[in-house]
């Protein structure tokens, strides 16, 4: 298989995982847009006094970027902000450089870092690729991408000793690290401003790479004003239906400048950083440490093992809004165990439309940004590795408190007061926005696959797209990862397996929680220095406690989001304490018994009318229950049990309705009118096209075919997916098949159930 580099975007930080304890100058080239920095007043004046983590420059705790970013002062173009407010106008430098640290103790410890950064590219470079235990107190480890295929070739001189092997090695690696400064692309504007990062890249870093989707959604939302040359151009109009490439319109040198460097940076042929002698505020690529339970099995130090985060960069809208850019696929690093850090192109495919195809859903996800194929980068795959970092590390309270008060200042935005108590008011706020995504998981049929503790996110959002899946005839008992034999994270229990993992942080907030309960107030450094093992259980037993609230808010949260979803999916707008037992819970029992599509089911009862009902329209309604019929291989149109469950669950359903028309809830008028509105309401919340597992292998096989056609139909898939509720394939069109056009056609065909052969079809943890 061929390598795939995939770009993702999130609200930054993506960090933490659960359990670990862009306004911009004109046009610029890459780094305007991306290098604005998010300045965060840190408490205290000096950095904390932990133990600087080993190797110097490499591992490190959250609180060293906060410390070095509290001073900083950004370029003429960009501002300096603070989670709730500009601050520090008064002496930053607005000269379109970055203003000296104020404070000697930073300028120091900036420099020491930027320097030990390069000082480890030169000359030891392995540390970022061992797979090792990493010291208790650091959060992330600054590492580079580097696409190569693991095990590395190098092959040192037979007569060298053992260390002059261990000097080629490092050397191998250091040739083909990013140290060679390179220029940035030409761009029209004169004097721009490119602030602190300059881009490094080398010779042996090269190899042959391609632009195949660029994300127009992901890229209007997240980065608007991130230029791209002539990237749309050079992917081609999206097409299902175009066996051959079609004539592009022609480009300037620098629209193919300014995307070679687009693709070089999302690639990590590239790399934007800040290291080195004389620079003030170091900055580089960083891979997060963090822990877990895998299948209910706590599986010790985790960490991303094939992901790296490249910048940071706020929204030209919202200010405050902060994205972080992240490579997957990247090459190894530390937390990389046995694995090469690469992903191949099924997997980024599947990510790359997933993430999009959730957002258009309005399910809380990170979001992608672009896909760049490697073809001369091989990887190997389908093997079994079963071996992990091993070793057991004492806790480190105050790396917690660290993390604890990043997370709730700078990723939740708590707003508490200066030294008021957090523990319990993160865990809260992560399992408010935990469970509201998982409402909408059931409510839309999407079914994730490997809810482990590390792929659920602290902000709520849908992350780790793996062996996912989109439910097509219903059971909820239906497993989409081949992996988990035992059903651990079947549809029907993922609201409880995203519970296990919010106890899991709650389990480790205990102590935390325990203490400040004790305290009254937010711990401070060193709380749990020189306490007994009684006080840290007592302080745990106590922090323990929170659970049943936890739990109810969990339920709660859960159930008002997941009634008021499919509510909207069935176009109504008031509450009533039966729906659950006259509406939902029956439909789901139609569903099951009668091996029914999920989502084509719903999207036909948004044409469905009472009139259908009455005396005079038995054969209307005989045909409507004909199209529900159509969305399944088992029921048919004649099936008389059928046809009187759906008559008999229809009636209720049309009482329902006709008490909101009644009660003029949908409008004074009783007429035609109310159920236009209706049916246009209920479009809007039920998808036309379903990012099914039929449709994710047709593609995924004519990119593998077809680079040069594949990636227009990749983009067509990505539209429709991004626009899941259009009429794709001139639905309800009268015309005759023979009358749509070849692209009609297809948008039809892949709007269906496809084949029956893969209706619950499964992937594994490495699709």
């Amino acid at each position: 298989m061929t390598e795939l580099q995939s770009a993702f975007a999130s609200q930054v930080p993506r960090c933490p995982k659960l359990l670990t304890c862009p306004h911009s100058p004109k046009k610029p080239g890459i780094y305007q847009p991306l290098v604005q920095r998010f300045l965060q007043e840190y408490v205290g004046a000096e950095p904390q006094s932990l133990e600087d983590a080993r190797p110097e420059g490499v591992d490190q705790h959250v609180s060293t970027r906060n410390e070095l970013q509290q001073e900083i002062a950004t370029g003429r173009h960009f501002r300096a902000l603070s989670a709730a407010e500009n601050v520090g106008r008064s002496g930053l430098a607005h000269t379109g450089r970055c203003e000296q640290l104020k404070r000697p103790s930073l300028r120091a410890r900036a420099q020491r870092t930027g320097d030990s950064i390069r000082e480890v590219l030169t000359n030891n470079p392995s540390v970022q690729r061992r797979a090792r235990l990493v010291d208790a107190a650091a959060h992330f480890s600054h590492v580079t991408p580097l696409n190569l295929p693991f095990p590395y070739r190098i092959e040192p001189p037979e007569d060298e000793d053992g260390e002059t092997k261990s000097f080629h090695v490092e050397r191998w690696l250091s040739e083909r690290e990013p140290l060679d400064e390179q220029p940035p692309a030409p761009v029209p504007e004169t004097n721009v401003n490119v602030g602190c990062l300059k881009k490094y890249s080398r010779d042996k870093r090269d190899i042959p790479r391609e632009l195949i989707a660029l994300s127009d959604s992901g890229l209007r939302d997240c980065f608007p004003q991130l230029a791209i040359g002539d990237a749309f151009v050079q992917i081609g109009a999206p097409s299902l239906s175009a066996d051959e490439e079609v004539p592009v319109r022609s480009v300037s040198g620098a629209e193919v400048a300014v995307r070679q460097e687009l693709v070089d940076v999302l690639t990590g042929h590239s790399v934007l950083m800040a290291t080195g002698e004389g620079v003030e505020i170091p900055y580089a690529p960083w891979s997060l440490r963090y822990s877990g339970h895998q299948f209910g099995v706590w599986a010790g130090q985790l960490g991303d093992g094939r992901a790296m985060s490249i910048l940071e960069a706020s929204h030209p809208s919202n200010p405050d809004l902060i994205y972080e850019l992240q490579l997957k696929g990247a090459g190894r690093t530390p937390y990389s165990r046995t694995a090469d850090g690469l992903a191949v192109l099924r997997s980024s495919i599947r990510e790359f439309l997933c993430s999009e195809a959730m957002h258009a859903l309005h399910i809380p996800t990170t979001r992608a940004l672009s896909l760049v194929h490697l073809p001369e980068l091989h990887v190997i795959r389908e093997e079994i590795f079963s071996s992990s970092v091993g070793g057991q590390q004492a806790a480190n309270y105050d790396a917690l408190r660290i993390l604890g008060e990043w997370v709730h200042r700078r990723v939740l935005r708590l707003n508490l007061a200066a030294d008021a108590p957090w523990g319990k008011a993160l865990v809260m706020d992560c399992a408010r926005r935990n469970a509201q995504m998982v409402a909408g998981w059931q409510a839309y049929g999407f079914m994730h696959g490997v809810i482990n503790t590390d792929n659920v996110s602290i902000m709520g959002l849908t992350i780790d797209y793996g062996p996912y899946a989109f439910m097509d005839i219903f059971e909820p008992m239906h497993i989409c990862n081949h992996t988990d034999g035992e059903g651990r994270y079947a549809y029907k229990y993922q609201p409880t397996m995203i519970a296990y993992a919010l106890r899991a942080l709650l389990s480790s907030l205990s102590p935390l929680i325990g203490a400040e309960t004790e305290f009254g107030a937010a711990v401070k450094a060193g709380w749990a220095d020189g306490v007994s093992k009684e006080k840290i259980e007592g302080w745990t037993k106590k922090g323990a406690e929170v659970e049943e609230e936890m739990k109810a808010e969990i339920e709660a949260v859960m159930e008002k989001e997941y009634k008021t979803l499919f509510r909207k999916r069935l176009g109504l707008k008031t509450e009533e304490p039966t729906d659950a037992n006259t509406l939902i819970r029956p439909l789901f029992n139609l569903l099951q018994s009668h091996k029914l599509d999920f989502h084509g089911t719903f999207r036909r009862l948004c044409f469905f009318r009472p009139t259908l009902l009455s005396s005079d329209s038995a054969d209307g309604l005989t045909a409507f229950i004909a199209n529900l019929a159509a969305n399944s291989f088992e029921m048919s149109t004649d099936d008389v049990d059928a046809t009187k469950d759906w008559c008999a669950w229809l009636a209720k359903y049309m009482e329902r309705v006709e008490k909101e028309v009644e009660a003029g809830i949908w409008g004074e008028s009783a007429g035609e009118d109310v159920w236009v509105e209706r049916e246009k309401e209920m479009l809007r919340a039920n998808p036309r096209f379903v990012l099914r597992q039929w449709v994710l292998e047709e593609i995924i096989k004519r990119v593998q075919d077809d680079v040069g056609t594949g990636k227009r139909a990749l983009a067509k898939v990505h539209e429709m997916a991004t626009n899941p509720y259009e009429s794709w394939g001139a639905e309800n069109d009268k015309r005759s098949d023979s009358e749509l056009s070849d692209e009609e056609k297809e948008e039809r065909r892949f709007c269906g159930l496809g084949a029956k052969t893969l209706l619950g079809f499964q992937c594994s943890c490495s699709s």
